[in-house]
């Protein structure tokens, strides 16, 4: 995987750009003339004149007539440019515009990632040891989930996959909170009804995770939409955007398609971010597509676009702070950024990546390019940082991970009434039934249900069924 083209010129494609004039005329920099644009949103067809130079059919507007037969090959059309701000030495390209992240700030995003980077392994390794049942790591993708999520406002309403822990740590998710959920202990948020790394926040304004691939993309076009109308009958509040991530293989679901469809018929405004990191778990790039990637797919669907290199967390947090404010313009538009990146990690514990693809080519990208050591070299050539504070910061961040993992591990789990609590206001007759059933079999077989761990043990299922109806 590699990038074929850089730019340091940062331009969202928009698909109407590209229309002429009737007479041959390049249209204006907004992509439209006299004559409008190639397509007009609310705009119906009229019928064709005998000397009409262009198309006026409902489904292809202000197309112009030729009578020379050509296909579009894409494959001799240039790839679509790959936006960056620093090279991978971490120095900056151009310097007037610079990196638009205060020094502060930009140590704060290193130790972020620095900090996820420390938890994914010491919880990789737990997963190993038989102490979790499951884990993903970021490795290779930290700065596209902390880089974002930086450039977003607090309201903004997320809609992650599974791969953007950074999403949360930068929000001000606690690392207590990643070892509840990961324990499903007493204290986890979601009360053990989820798999690990499936978090979810209300505070933070991040919708939970669902396992199930792409179904958040839809989702976050219709809560876009709801914020548009929230935007517009509330002014004197701070507009809302929906921001959705997802990898290039859930790209290849349906979801995916209806989704940006929606988001474009309908102009919501919705930031859809696609981590390309090079693998849909075994499935390499080669055999998902032949296209462009995943931002060819932008344009033809009327999006705005842009590709990003994911390992520049500058690039990255730049991209997201201009799409935010073009998704709130003129009440609202879908942008689509594709975010570059290579998966140096397995897909998850349950995956093992050297099945399908070679060890040196891991080692090769983890040695030349990532985002966390070309931040760190950005830091190091302005003085921010050196070995002694690298050293201090990761004993520090592996004290923290441990202390929390080590507590959440010693927590109870959550009472046996949450498997039935939490769906119905007042617990119906059947739900009563099943409660009163498995509280006979525990109470029945003690020695093969081990009831010690849970928060009241069977009693709790006795104060669930002596409870009356609200």
């Amino acid at each position: 995987m590699s990038f074929r083209y850089v730019s340091r010129t940062l331009r969202l494609r928009r698909p109407f750009e590209a229309a002429r004039c009737v007479n041959g005329e390049v249209t204006s920099k907004a992509g439209r003339c006299g004559h409008g644009a190639w397509q007009t949103v609310g705009r119906r067809g009229i019928a064709s004149t005998a000397n009409a130079e262009r198309v006026l059919f409902p489904g292809a507007l202000n197309s112009q007539f030729t009578n020379d037969m050509q296909f579009i090959r894409p494959q001799s059309l240039d790839a679509i440019p790959t936006y960056r701000v620093m090279d991978q030495n971490g120095r900056v390209l151009d310097k007037e515009v610079g990196v638009e992240t205060e020094d502060g700030l930009a140590v704060e995003l290193y130790q972020n990632m620095v900090c996820l980077s420390i938890m994914d392994l010491l919880m990789f390794e737990a997963q190993r040891q038989g102490r979790l049942s499951f884990y993903m790591v970021s490795a290779g993708e930290e700065g596209i989930a902390i880089g974002s999520a930086s450039a977003l406002h607090p309201t903004d309403v997320i809609f992650c996959q599974y791969r953007e822990s950074g999403v949360y740590l930068q929000r001000g998710f606690k690392l207590s909170q990643f070892m509840n959920q990961l324990f499903a202990n007493r204290k986890d948020g979601g009360l053990g009804r989820n798999m690990p790394v499936h978090y979810g926040s209300k505070e933070l304004n991040i919708q939970t995770i669902s396992s199930t691939l792409a179904t958040q993309i839809p989702h976050a076009a219709g809560a876009a939409y709801a914020l548009k109308l929230q935007n517009i009958q509330n002014p004197e509040q701070e507009p809302r955007v929906a921001v959705c991530f997802f990898g290039e293989g859930a790209a290849s679901e349906g979801d995916f398609h209806a989704a940006l469809n929606i988001a474009a018929t309908r102009q919501v405004p919705c930031i859809f971010i696609c981590r390309n990191n090079g693998y849909a778990i075994s499935t390499p790039t080669s055999d998902q597509y032949r296209g462009d990637g995943i931002a060819s797919r932008g344009a033809g669907y009327g999006i705005s676009t842009l590709r990003v290199d994911g390992n520049d967390i500058f690039a990255v947090r730049r991209a997201t702070n201009e799409a935010r404010r073009l998704a709130l313009e003129d009440g609202g538009k879908p942008v689509l950024i594709e975010m570059m990146a290579y998966r140096v990690g397995h897909h998850s514990t349950s995956d093992d990546s050297f099945a399908y693809r070679q060890k040196v080519e891991v080692e090769d990208w983890k040695r030349r390019d990532n985002p966390i050591t070309r931040l760190r070299k950005w830091l190091e050539g302005r003085q921010l940082w050196d070995d002694v504070k690298e050293k201090e910061l990761r004993s520090a961040k592996r004290k923290d991970v441990l202390k929390a993992f080590e507590e959440a591990e010693k927590e109870m789990k959550p009472g046996l009434r949450n498997a039935f609590e939490g769906v119905w206001e007042d617990l119906t007759q059947e739900q009563r039934m099943h409660a009163k059933e498995l509280k006979e079999i525990l109470e029945a077989y003690p020695a093969e249900y081990e009831v010690g761990p849970y928060e009241g043990g069977v009693g709790d299922l006795d104060a669930l069924l002596e409870e009356k109806k609200r």
